[in-house]
């Protein structure tokens, strides 16, 4: 067996066996769902006149979607480097790509059932999300936008040590950057300087193409504009992913 096929099949075992885990990557995300479809349920943005279910279940997708893979590849690589296990990994032919192709599957894989239960929950009668006929682009921009998020995951989880560490800094990113970048709220409704800033956060990006792909808010244009811009962000933080990689907290 090839040091890819074994960690990856170590990798998901780990992960199916995590309870807490599966709860907060597939449950927890649908929570939200819940909370904002429930309380905006039948009403529309009066910027826009669009249902708030285009613009809550898009981007709550998203941000589930992008959490994930920045915490899922965080503590992996924080715990194998707390236990030794990168060390060990070094001392074999297996190269860094290996490894980080490992992750980089499983986090795809989480990714594309996420987003698969919760648009089918989301079209639930009680929600009402209306699928746009160019749902099929989202597969794509979800895999950038998975790409994009994993790389900001290896970054942190190189330099953080515990596991708080890893969730106080992914915290301190991902929440603030679900409510700036719309996720949670339509930016519509935010000030303009705020949607300006938005366009320096990867989620924006992210929320922007999946909105256009899955609910018809924007044209390809938007699509290929949020696939552009997860591009950036993935060869940037993917370029200081490589850089900052350690194998022990002592190298």
């Amino acid at each position: 067996m090839s040091a890819y096929a074994s960690l990856t099949g170590a990798g998901y075992r780990a992960q199916i066996r995590d309870k807490a885990t599966l709860f907060f990557t597939f449950a927890f995300p649908l929570l939200f769902l819940v909370v904002f479809g429930l309380i905006f349920r039948g009403q529309e943005v009066a910027e826009t006149d669009r249902p708030y279910i285009s613009y809550i279940a898009p981007g709550v997708m998203s941000w589930g979607v992008a959490n994930a893979a920045v915490f899922g590849v965080a503590f992996t690589l924080m715990q194998w480097r707390r236990d030794d296990l990168l060390r060990l990994i070094r001392m074999t032919p297996t190269p860094l790509t290996t490894v980080l192709a490992s992750r980089y599957v499983l986090a795809l894989g989480v990714g594309v059932v996420q987003a698969v239960v919760f648009i089918v929950v989301a079209m639930l009668p009680l929600f009402g999300l209306e699928l746009d006929a160019r749902w099929p682009l989202a597969l794509p921009v979800l895999v950038l936008g998975i790409t994009a998020f994993l790389t900001i995951g290896v970054v942190i989880g190189s330099y953080a040590r515990t596991p708080e560490a890893v969730a106080a800094i992914a915290n301190c990113l991902m929440v603030p950057m679900a409510f700036v970048s719309g996720s949670f709220l339509p930016l519509d409704m935010m000030p303009s300087w705020l949607q300006t800033f938005s366009r320096v956060l990867p989620l924006r990006y992210l929320n922007d193409a999946a909105s256009a792909a899955l609910a018809g808010r924007g044209d390809l244009g938007d699509i290929a504009l949020g696939c552009g811009g997860l591009a950036v962000f993935t060869v940037v933080f993917g370029a200081i992913a490589l850089k900052t990689f350690r194998w022990s907290d002592t190298a």
